[in-house]
């Protein structure tokens, strides 16, 4: 089999910014979003599979400081960092997943190696660390994760008594007349994530996140619970979810795109816009999600104002967005 190969990337959804766009901060993510595609494109124009494409994705945006995963990610209420990922191979259904990360400097590395290891599906906290340690993979000081703009909003919001959507902060700057980014901060979901298709027609997804600003010790959203925000189906589609993580919990939304293809016949585009269109604000769920299917379709479905996104098909050149 020689299927044209798909990657698609998102680095969270929200509402457009009150102080209207900063063109070098919208150019940075763009630039940033169009970098990592390419590196993607290029490893599955080259045979890599589709869950290598989307786990290489998706580290390189937890090592990028402008998204909220890995190094850049939110600080919960006690001012510490808990991070969470997923992976699932839409070949065999093979999934793995960590929540609650302290130490590991790519969380989706080790959500590859649970789901390698075969035993369980999902590891959290000191287990999960634990786990990764045996694994081999880098460990950091949890001030590696910690950045002066992620310090600064959980100190606004905290004084606000405020629990703010992941990847928190522009719209507090903008009063102050400081340059914002691209989306209002105050309503961003800061998941990360990435979805492929191979040349081999295989399917996989991967998500990652640094969760909520000002967020309880110890809240888990979607992103690492398999079906919730991450799903990928060779049968169906690959899909990474961001947004409002207790609504699209509530929802099971990435495995509901799937359902709905196999059981009720839908398309990719007739079963995401209706989970994100209809399903999610139906119980006050914002955000969005990225999904391919086993025929390169793609979709980039969201329901805020934008959505920090990025594909490429075959060889053609990468393209990137923020708004609609």
């Amino acid at each position: 089999m020689n299927v044209t190969p798909v990657i698609a990337i998102h680095g969270g959804a929200g509402t457009l910014s009150a102080a209207t766009l900063h063109e070098a901060a919208a150019r940075g993510y763009h630039a940033a979003l169009h970098d990592i595609v390419k590196a993607a494109q290029a490893a599955l124009l080259q045979g890599a599979s589709a869950l290598d494409a989307a786990c290489l994705a998706v580290e390189m945006l937890e090592d990028c400081p402008l998204f909220n995963a890995g190094h850049g990610a939110v600080f919960t209420h006690a001012e510490t960092h808990e991070l969470d990922a997923a992976v699932m191979n839409g070949a065999d259904l093979a999934a793995g997943a960590v929540a609650g990360l302290a130490h590991v400097r790519n969380p989706v590395r080790a959500a590859r190696a649970v789901m390698e290891d075969g035993a369980h599906v999902l590891l959290a906290g000191a287990g999960a660390e634990a786990f990764a340690r045996e694994r081999g993979l880098v460990m950091v000081e949890p001030s590696y994760f910690s950045t002066p703009s992620r310090r600064e909003q959980l100190h606004r919001m905290r004084a606000a008594g405020r629990v703010v959507l992941d990847h928190d902060g522009a719209a507090a700057s903008a009063s102050t007349g400081q340059p914002t980014t691209p989306l209002d901060e105050t309503t961003k979901f800061g998941t990360v994530g990435a979805v492929a298709l191979d040349r081999h027609g295989h399917l996989a997804a991967a998500t990652s996140t640094g969760g909520m600003t000002n967020k309880r010790v110890g809240r888990i959203g979607d992103s690492p619970l398999i079906g919730a925000g991450t799903y990928a189906d060779d049968r169906s589609a690959a899909v990474s979810c961001t947004g409002s993580g207790e609504m699209f919990i509530r929802v099971a939304a990435a495995y509901d795109v799937c359902a709905r293809m196999r059981y009720a016949g839908e398309t990719l585009a007739q079963a995401t816009e209706a989970v994100v269109m209809r399903s999610l604000p139906a119980i006050g769920g914002s955000g969005g999600l990225i999904a391919v299917d086993a025929a390169g379709n793609l979709s980039l479905c969201f329901n805020s104002e934008g959505m920090y996104r990025g594909h490429a098909r075959g060889a053609e050149s990468p393209v990137t967005a923020i708004f609609r």
